[in-house]
Parts: C-alpha cells; sequence; structure tokens
C-alpha cells in the first residue's frame, strides 16, 4: 500500500494544504486539497473519496472535483455520513452556488453517495474499509483501510481525547492521527475536540495497553503557525514511548 500525503495541515497556504490522502491512487482519505493537488487524469482514476467530517478544511475540493468528472461524463463515489451529505447539499451543491452533482446531470449523476455506517464493514474496489466513530463532533469517522495484500492503515481525521472505544476495532500497520496545537494550547484543543502532542502520547498509551504494541505514527493538521513547536514536542512524545512518530508533509508517500 502506497500513501501520498496531498495535504498535511489545517490551514491552506502558498506551503500548506488542507488534509488529503491518496492511497493507492485510487482512494482519497479526505478532500481538502484533493482536486488542487491531482491530475485531470489522476482525478478520473479515484475509485471513492472517504470523508471524515462535514468541516471546511476535510470537503473543500469536492465541488471541484464533481464538475472535473461532469465534464468528463465520469462519477466517483463519496463515502460518508449524513452530515457530510446534508452539509454538501444544503451549502455547497445546492443548486446556487454549485449544482447538485449528486442528481445532476440526471442520467449520470457526477458524484454517487454512499453512507458509511460506524463498525460496519464495506467493501470500494479490492479494498476493505471500516468506519469508526472518533470524538470530534456528533459523526465524524476514522476509517481503517486493508488492501488486497492485507496492508492496513488507520486514518483518524480529526479527534479529540478518549478513544479507547476506537482501538478495539482496529489494529493498523500505520496510524494516521491528528496533533493540531501544541501542548500550550491544551485548552483549545479540548474544547475543540483535538490533540495536542501531550494528548496523543496518552491515547497510544491507550492504544498501547489495550492492543500490545504501537504502530508506525505519522501525524497531520497541524497549524502551520507553531508546527515547529508542535514537532519539537512530537519529537519528545516519540522518544518517550520509543516508538516511529513523524509529521506529514505535502508530497510525502509512505510505504505500508
Amino acid at each position: 500500500m502506497n500513501i501520498r500525503i496531498l495535504g498535511a495541515h489545517n490551514c491552506e497556504s502558498a506551503d500548506s494544504r488542507f488534509v488529503s490522502l491518496l492511497v493507492d491512487d485510487v482512494l482519497a482519505l479526505d478532500a481538502g486539497a484533493l482536486a488542487s493537488s491531482l491530475s485531470w487524469q489522476s482525478q478520473l482514476e479515484l475509485r471513492a473519496i472517504l470523508i471524515t467530517h462535514h468541516h471546511y478544511d476535510h470537503i473543500r475540493d469536492v465541488p471541484a472535483i464533481a464538475i472535473n468528472h461532469f465534464f468528463q461524463n465520469a462519477s466517483v463515489d463519496i463515502f460518508s455520513t449524513h452530515d457530510v451529505y446534508d452539509t454538501l447539499t444544503t451549502h455547497i451543491l445546492n443548486g446556487q452556488t454549485y449544482p447538485d452533482f449528486f442528481r445532476f446531470p440526471e442520467e449520470n449523476p457526477s458524484l454517487r453517495f454512499i453512507v458509511a455506517e460506524p463498525y460496519q464493514p464495506t467493501k470500494i474496489s479490492e479494498y476493505s474499509i471500516l468506519p469508526v466513530l472518533v470524538n470530534h463532533g456528533d459523526a465524524a469517522l476514522g476509517y481503517q483501510v486493508t488492501s488486497p495484500d492485507g496492508k492496513i492503515v488507520f486514518y483518524t481525521g480529526d479527534t479529540g481525547t478518549g478513544l479507547s472505544s476506537c482501538w478495539e476495532h482496529i489494529s493498523p500497520q500505520l496510524m494516521i492521527i491528528e496533533a493540531t496545537a501544541p501542548n500550550s494550547e491544551r485548552d483549545f484543543a479540548k474544547e475543540s475536540e483535538h490533540l495536542t502532542p501531550e494528548m496523543l502520547a496518552e491515547e497510544l498509551r491507550s492504544f498501547r495497553e489495550f492492543n500490545g504494541y504501537l504502530p508506525e505514527i505519522v501525524v497531520v493538521h497541524m497549524k502551520p503557525q507553531v508546527e515547529a513547536e508542535i514537532e519539537a514536542e512530537i519529537e519528545e512524545v516519540a522518544s518517550q514511548l520509543n516508538a516511529s512518530i513523524t509529521l506529514a508533509r505535502e508530497g510525502m508517500q509512505i510505504h505500508v
């Protein structure tokens, strides 16, 4: 399995992009920087886009993907919760800002929506997908993706603390998890249901206690303005846990 980091951050600039991951060139995890990172042909090769939740930095490029498929008379699946569908069709694909590409064109809509049911595995192409509830709002999901050859990655999307109920459902070789803010912003992170490096360490200890090991960890969704501070604190966490923990970068490729 090859994971390509298209976007690694929670802010957009010339040097940072919203979170978006690409699995084996055919599955996308979140759509923050999907169209803006892929060629026309690469967009058409997508089999599905798995969206964790409805916040803007995770859905931003869905309209661009939709209209690009429309011009090619092609379709792509969106796999997510009812909240994501409602947000897209109410505020963006609402017939005013953009057409409702879940219904247009009538004979072959550019987008097909598939409801992701928590803890119910499903097949997308040759991949097994397991949606798991995480702690970020009412209906945020993480996704465990298992490749045809048995390689497993788990992507949390945005999440706060208290993931012990999540750990019993997954067994990844690679975990891509967030650390939005430095330790000095713990109150902000807790209130907005995000993680700091210290809070991430607590969750990883919980994972190791439950599963008996730690997978390789890659951290995303950092605030670029304080990324150096986050990176130094992540290095300390990695040392404490004797674990492989690295910050994602745009363009990074990870082989599992």
